[in-house]
C-alpha cells in the first residue's frame, strides 16, 4: 500500500515524470498521482502540470485553467503560462477573460504578462482592446520594459494604427533588434513600404526577420518585383534565409509566372539544406501550378507522404489543377483525398467549384456547394459567387440571377461580375444591361464597371448609351487603367502595355510583330486565292 506522505525519492521519481511527460494522456496520469500522494497544492508539481497542458505540443489549456482554479493560492508563473496558452489558441479572447479573473483575486500582473495579452490582442485584431492593454501596462510602470514595449509595437502594428506603435518605438528608451524588426514589420503589414524600406536602411543591425518582414511586405502589397529584388540583395549581403522568407519569394515567384526563376529557388531550397516541410512543399506546388508547370507541381505533390499530407497541400494541388481547366483530374484528386481520410475545409470546396466552373458542371458544383453544410461549414461569399460563376458560364443566367436574388448574403462585384460576362457571352444583353447599372451603383470609381456596360450597349448596337457611358465615365473623372502583360524570358522580366514603347528593344519588338503581321495576311491572302482556284476548277 502506497504511503500517504510519499518520501523525498518518490517526489524526485514522480517530478522526473513530469519533465519527461510527452503527452496529455501521460500528465493525466501524473497528475492523478499526485493527487493521491496529496501533492496537488504542491507548486513544485502543480507549476509543471499548469505549464505542460497551457504551452506543450499536446495543449489543453482549458485543462490547464481548471488545474490553476482548484490551487489555493496559484503563483503569478501558472497564471502567466495559461493565458499564454489561450494568446496562441484558437479563442484568444480567454487570454482576457483569464486576466480580467487574475486581477479579480488580487493576483498583480508582471512584465511577463502584457507580452502575452498584446499577443492575444495582435490576433484577435481588436485596437480598442490593445489601448485598454496599453493603459494597464502604463499604470503598472511597465512601459519602459523593453520587452513589453516591443509587444506593443507588433500589436499597435497587427491592428493598423501604426502611429501608435512608433510612438511606442520612439518612446522606448533602449531598443533592440527585435524593436526595429516589429517596427518594420508594422510598416510593411500597413503597407507603407516605402517607410518600412527606410527604416530598414537605417537599422543598425538586420537578421533575417528583418530581411523577411520586408520581403513579405513587398508580396502581400503585390510589390512582386520589389520582393524578389530585396531577396537577391540578401542572399548576396545577408544572412541565409529561412523557411518564412522562401515562402514569401516562392509567391512572389508565383505571381510573377516566374518559372525559371522559381526552378532556382527550389533549386535554392535544395542547395542550403532546407528540410522541405508541407509548408515549402504547398508553396512550391503553388508556384509552380500558377507558372503552368503542372506535371513539376504534382511531382512534388506526390514527394510527400499519404500520413504526412494536410488539407492545405490537397489544396494547392485541387486549385492548381482546376485553374488550368484539368477539371477531371481535380475531382479525380478530391477523390483520391477523401479516400486518403483527409478533411476538405472551405478552401476545398471552393477550388472544387471553380473546377466545375472551367467545366460547365452546373449539377456537381450544386453538389458540392451542398456538400459545405453537410460538412458543418457555412458558405461564405466566395463561395456564392463561384457558384453564380459556374452556371452564369454554362448559360444558365436567368437561374444564376435568381441564385443570387436568394443569397443570405448581399451580392458583390465579382458575383455580378461573373454574370455580366455570362449574359454576354450568351447574348442576354436586357439582363447585362441590368447587371451593368447594378455595377456602376455598387462601384462607381472602378473604371471596368462603365466598360463593361458600355460594351454591353455596343454588342446591341447601341451606340448613343455606349458613348453616354463612356461620357459619364470621362465626368467622374475615372481612368482606365491599362492591361499589361508579362513575360519571363532568360530570368528577366519584361512588362508590356498596348501601344506602349518605353521598352529598350521596342523597335525591335515593333518590328517582329509587323513581319507576323504581314505573313499572317499573306497566309490568308495565299488561303483565298487557293479556295478560289479550287472553286474555277470544280465549275
Amino acid at each position: 500500500m502506497l504511503p500517504r506522505n510519499p518520501n523525498l525519492n518518490l517526489k524526485r521519481t514522480l517530478i522526473t515524470f513530469l519533465d519527461k511527460c510527452k503527452s496529455m494522456l501521460q500528465l493525466n496520469q501524473l497528475h492523478a498521482l499526485v493527487i493521491t500522494f496529496g501533492l496537488s497544492q504542491d507548486d513544485l508539481f502543480m507549476s509543471r502540470i499548469v505549464s505542460f497542458s497551457a504551452l506543450s505540443d499536446s495543449n489543453n489549456t482549458d485543462y490547464s485553467y481548471r488545474a490553476l482554479l482548484n490551487l489555493q493560492d496559484p503563483t503569478i508563473f501558472e497564471w502567466n503560462s495559461v493565458i499564454r496558452g489561450y494568446s496562441k489558441s484558437k479563442n484568444p479572447n480567454k487570454s482576457i477573460s483569464v486576466f480580467v479573473k487574475m486581477l479579480q483575486v488580487g493576483i498583480y500582473p508582471d512584465h511577463l504578462t502584457y507580452p502575452f495579452l498584446a499577443k492575444a490582442t495582435s490576433r484577435l485584431l481588436r485596437k480598442e482592446l490593445g489601448v485598454s492593454i496599453h493603459g494597464h501596462v502604463i499604470k503598472s510602470g511597465f512601459e519602459i520594459d523593453r520587452f513589453v514595449a516591443n509587444s506593443l509595437i507588433h500589436m499597435y502594428g497587427s491592428c493598423g494604427d501604426i502611429v501608435y506603435a512608433r510612438k511606442v518605438f520612439d518612446g522606448a528608451p533602449v531598443k533592440n533588434l527585435v524593436s526595429w524588426n516589429s517596427m518594420v514589420d508594422g510598416y510593411a503589414k500597413c503597407g507603407y513600404l516605402d517607410l518600412a524600406r527606410g527604416l530598414f536602411d537605417l537599422m543598425p543591425e538586420r537578421d533575417v526577420r528583418s530581411w523577411s518582414c520586408l520581403i513579405d511586405g513587398y508580396t502581400k502589397s503585390g510589390n512582386y518585383g520589389d520582393a524578389m529584388a530585396v531577396f537577391e540583395k540578401m542572399r548576396t549581403s545577408g544572412p541565409k534565409a529561412n523557411e518564412v522568407t522562401m515562402v514569401s519569394v516562392l509567391c512572389a515567384c508565383a505571381h510573377l509566372g516566374a518559372l525559371d526563376k522559381g526552378r532556382m529557388m527550389h533549386q535554392y531550397l535544395v542547395d542550403n539544406g532546407f528540410e522541405l516541410n508541407l509548408v515549402l512543399r504547398t508553396s512550391l506546388i503553388d508556384m509552380y501550378a500558377k507558372c503552368g508547370a503542372v506535371e513539376e507541381a504534382f511531382a512534388v505533390f506526390r514527394g510527400v507522404s499519404l500520413r504526412k499530407s494536410d488539407v492545405l497541400i490537397w489544396n494547392a494541388m485541387i486549385g492548381g489543377l482546376a485553374t488550368h481547366g484539368l477539371v477531371k483530374e481535380s475531382l479525380d484528386l478530391y477523390t483520391e483525398m477523401q479516400i486518403a481520410g483527409i478533411k476538405p475545409d472551405e478552401i476545398t470546396f471552393l477550388c472544387l467549384l471553380s473546377a466545375c466552373a472551367h467545366g460547365g458542371l452546373v449539377k456537381q458544383a450544386s453538389y458540392f456547394f451542398e456538400g459545405l453544410g453537410k460538412n458543418g461549414m457555412t458558405p461564405k461569399t466566395e463561395h456564392y459567387a463561384c457558384m453564380v460563376d459556374v452556371m452564369a458560364r454554362a448559360g444558365q443566367v436567368a437561374e444564376a440571377y435568381q441564385f443570387l436574388c436568394q443569397m443570405p448574403v448581399e451580392p458583390t462585384a465579382s458575383m455580378l461580375g461573373a454574370l455580366l460576362s455570362g449574359c454576354m457571352n450568351h447574348g442576354k444583353l436586357d439582363l447585362a444591361e441590368l447587371i451593368g447599372k447594378k455595377l456602376i451603383e455598387l462601384d462607381p470609381e472602378h473604371d471596368g464597371r462603365y466598360v463593361g456596360l458600355s460594351n454591353v450597349y455596343a454588342i446591341g448596337r447601341r451606340w448613343d448609351e455606349a458613348r453616354i457611358m463612356r461620357e459619364a465615365m470621362e465626368r467622374r473623372g475615372v481612368k482606365k487603367t491599362p492591361g499589361y502583360s508579362f513575360l519571363e524570358m532568360s530570368g528577366a522580366h519584361h512588362r508590356f502595355i498596348a501601344h506602349d514603347k518605353s521598352h529598350p528593344s521596342s523597335e525591335q519588338i515593333y518590328a517582329m510583330l509587323s513581319f507576323i503581321v504581314s505573313q499572317m495576311q499573306f497566309g490568308v491572302l495565299k488561303e483565298g486565292q487557293e479556295h478560289c482556284l479550287y472553286g474555277i476548277e470544280g465549275i
